[in-house]
């Protein structure tokens, strides 16, 4: 078998609010196999400045993993243990091999057949008016779940934001969540999650910043609303210490990113910790390709979750550039 990868920047199609600024455009590695006439692929969907794995040495850990293709997949799974991205990667690759079609990478009734996945509609960070301009477009498509970005503008302004959809659609039309990215400080977090709880909100994703641990799991204890741990599992990649964050933190809701928790063997680790510790979860692309939702979205089917899932990131990029 022969493996190589290939560089590319995905360009988007409008600016995408992150909790580090805006975001024009994002890299990822393709990791190619070939066996024979059959191919295999896989995305390595590094994430400047969120990855574990943002590392000067990136693309030569991935020069060597292709120099070691012919090991088993389990050693080459721990010999990355500390590169997510390239582990999520070589899944996919593997994975996507062993199909005659190389785009089914965990085939099901969604991915042979259609069969839907619940997702939410996310809605970026921008101005008060562009915000409110894609609550309306994501209801109008007919989701019945929005999820708004939070922390960037005053506090009241988007607080005014979900009023608003409060005012026109129930609970039970239309559920709300918000992703906060750490932006709250643990003093006034607690405040403010109480006047998202008179919203109905039904869950807030990182409201302080990750590695507060003390102070998260005060938070989950007493929160009024579930909070949902994102930033936090990041970097986390030994079994013990996830069981720790676990047990001290105790959070209502796990969000699972593949590409930078370490692919899906990682991710049902998460979960089956999750059960043990009476958490929730869902699956969340992190501004993958359609190659790698692709196999994202194929791999959260298989869990069979009812919550909607945050899926859907592929639909924002129009051009892709090969970097040489």
């Amino acid at each position: 078998m022969q493996a190589e990868y290939k560089r590319y920047l995905l360009h988007f199609k409008q600016p995408g609010g992150t909790s580090r600024g805006v975001l024009h455009d994002k890299e990822t590695w393709f990791l190619i196999l070939r066996q024979g006439h059959e191919i295999g692929l896989g995305e390595c969907g590094l994430f400047r400045g969120l990855s574990s794995d943002d590392r000067p040495d990136y693309e030569q850990q991935l020069a060597k993993t292709c120099d070691h293709i012919n090991s088993p997949l389990e050693e080459l799974l721990e010999m990355n243990k500390e590169f997510p991205s390239i582990r999520i990667g070589l899944e996919m690759a593997f994975r996507s091999l062993e199909n005659s079609d190389s785009s089914q990478v965990y085939p099901s009734e969604f991915s042979m057949n259609g069969h839907p996945i619940p997702i939410n509609g996310l809605v970026w960070m921008g101005d008060p008016d562009f915000m409110r301009k894609q609550i309306r477009e994501k209801i109008d498509r007919g989701f019945d779940c929005v999820k708004l970005k939070i922390g960037a503008l005053d506090f009241d302004t988007e607080l005014e934001l979900l009023k608003e959809v409060r005012r026109h659609y129930s609970y039970n039309e239309i559920m709300l969540r918000v992703d906060a990215n750490g932006a709250f400080h643990p003093d006034e977090a607690m405040g403010k999650l109480e006047q998202l709880h008179k919203l109905d909100i039904h869950s807030i994703e990182q409201p302080i910043a990750a590695g507060q641990w003390k102070e998260m799991a005060e938070l989950c204890k007493h929160t009024p609303l579930p909070i949902a741990l994102d930033e936090e599992l990041i970097g986390v990649h030994h079994l013990q210490d996830r069981k720790q964050l676990m047990e001290e933190i105790r959070p209502q809701y796990l969000i699972l990113k593949p590409s930078l928790l370490g692919g899906f063997a990682s991710c049902d680790q998460w979960i089956d910790l999750a059960g043990q510790y009476g958490a929730g979860w869902w699956v969340t692309s992190a501004l993958e390709s359609n190659i790698g939702l692709n196999a994202i979205a194929q791999y959260t089917f298989t869990k069979n979750s009812k919550l909607p899932q945050g899926l859907g990131t592929g639909a924002c990029f129009t051009i892709i550039y090969r970097l040489l």
